[in-house]
């Protein structure tokens, strides 16, 4: 089930929130939290059962992992269980997300014909394979309490961060699901969350599904492609994978508030970065926290020299690679931000004399490129985007895409009060000025979370959220996934 769907604004969502609520005004908590259970089971297996079945069977035995932990006292006995904990988790994951991959690698160098499974990759097994992990990793390391199989399965299950983040910590969200006064309707967080709700929904539906049909007939046609629509099309998946994302942090962010819970902060204003590092601090923040504290921490951190810190930062982003997808694309997509984060710890003195605008300005043509290696469906195809950039010379905009854009309900509107002769004669026009302006935007404009935090409903703001949920739910005839889905 997605949040961009009517069945999910209308019927699920009102019926989660009257359930829990209904049951907790009764004092019903452990029936309250079976309801938030089940209501995310609902969701998570609307579309499959099978991805059902895996979730429900990790973490039944990840729980009775722990369970066994808690009741042996060897050291070495703790230490074995969690091995098998890493080993299950990671070997589930593998079977369903890699092991076709790995197979057609193995194909390839051996020349061998080894049979593909051609698993479908259940929804959001890389969210809740690491939380579970960082859970069985943390109880070995005595720095959590074991819980109730009840709290468990509601925290590793709660649906709004279970398909996309972000990825929570265990004593982020059990106490939180623990506490009696979250129990009940808190109107100024239940306000929150229906605005920051309505805001992420915007950024999905209006902004990042209008830049996807761009990106789409981009990336389908590339050889067909002159520099200027090849540089539209980057510019426009930056923004694309921004809004997308951040579209669905806001909304995980607003429902957790309607339930009195809040998620940490997945996503701050990343394209306004000074540098790659100041990036990956603001881009998928619960991802790169994981990694500090269960990848390179543990591999020493900064603590054994410079060449050896430089080392771990480039295993750590090779792993991120590894876990965004199997493909080439995201390995050597994690090994170029690795190697631009190394490349920014040697040369920092240099850098930080560049000015803050300017050195923003290169963070953001930096992940542009980056962005293009990640969506594109091969290298090969990567690097023919960037030999035609160079190449192939400036001119109008790839017909196709202009048609695409100018046919979309929006722009239909602008015919409509004089605009049709200016559009006629410059097809590309909108589609230019509509990414300028969100680009400025990106750099200019205040995030979700700092709106929230001091908040204070006025008439102006209640009209604009009114007209943007309106917009919004009309918009939804073409409902898309998240791109994050796929990760």
């Amino acid at each position: 089930m997605l949040f961009n769907s009517y069945i999910f604004i209308f019927l699920f969502l009102p019926l989660a929130l009257a359930g829990y609520y209904g049951l907790n005004h009764f004092k019903q908590y452990k029936l309250g939290m079976a309801w938030l259970i089940g209501m995310s089971m609902w969701f998570y297996g609307y579309n499959s059962i099978h991805y059902l079945f895996i979730l429900i069977v990790s973490i039944l035995l990840n729980y009775l992992l722990v369970e066994g932990m808690s009741r042996v006292k060897r050291h070495k006995s703790r230490q074995l269980l969690m091995i098998v904990g890493i080993l299950l988790n990671l070997g589930i994951l593998f079977y369903y997300k890699y092991y076709d991959f790995f197979i057609e690698n193995v194909n390839a160098v051996l020349k061998t014909d080894i049979h593909l499974l051609r698993v479908v990759l259940p929804l959001g097994i890389s969210f809740y394979t690491f939380q579970q992990l960082s859970y069985v990793i943390d109880y070995y390391r005595q720095d959590c309490e074991k819980y109730s199989l009840l709290e468990y399965a509601a925290y590793v299950s709660f649906f709004p961060q279970l398909i996309a983040g972000p990825i929570v910590y265990h004593n982020e969200l059990i106490p939180q699901f623990r506490d009696i006064s979250r129990k009940k309707i808190n109107a100024e967080n239940f306000s929150k969350g229906i605005y920051a709700f309505v805001l992420g929904l915007a950024k999905k539906v209006l902004i990042a599904d209008t830049f996807s049909k761009v990106v789409t007939i981009g990336y389908q046609a590339v050889g067909e492609l002159n520099s200027s629509t090849i540089l539209l099309v980057m510019v426009c998946y930056s923004l694309q994978i921004y809004f997308d994302f951040s579209g669905y942090c806001d909304m995980a962010y607003g429902i957790g508030y309607m339930f009195n819970v809040e998620l940490p902060v997945n996503f701050n204003s990343p394209y306004k970065a000074v540098s790659i590092v100041d990036f990956w601090d603001r881009w998928h923040m619960t991802l790169t926290r994981f990694f500090t504290r269960y990848v390179y921490i543990p591999l020493g951190g900064s603590r054994r020299g410079k060449i050896r810190t430089y080392l771990n930062v480039m295993i750590v982003f090779f792993v991120s690679g590894v876990w965004h997808g199997a493909n080439w694309t995201f390995i050597l997509w994690g090994i170029i931000n690795g190697a631009a984060n190394v490349a920014h710890k040697i040369f920092s003195k240099w850098i930080d004399r560049i000015p803050k605008v300017l050195r923003m300005g290169i963070t953001f043509v930096f992940c542009t490129f980056a962005w293009s290696l990640f969506r594109a469906e091969s290298v090969a195809q990567a690097f023919e985007l960037w030999n035609r950039l160079f190449h192939e010379g400036w001119g109008a905009i790839y017909t196709p895409i202009t048609d695409q854009f100018n046919n979309i309900v929006e722009m239909k509107m602008l015919y409509r009060i004089g605009l049709s002769a200016v559009i006629n004669v410059y097809p590309g026009l909108c589609v230019l000025i509509l990414t300028f302006i969100v680009v400025i935007a990106c750099f200019a404009m205040r995030n979700t979370q700092e709106k929230t935090a001091d908040m204070q409903y006025t008439n102006r703001k209640i009209i604009t959220i009114t007209v943007l949920f309106i917009w919004s739910v009309m918009s939804l005839s073409e409902v898309s996934e998240f791109l994050y889905f796929n990760f």
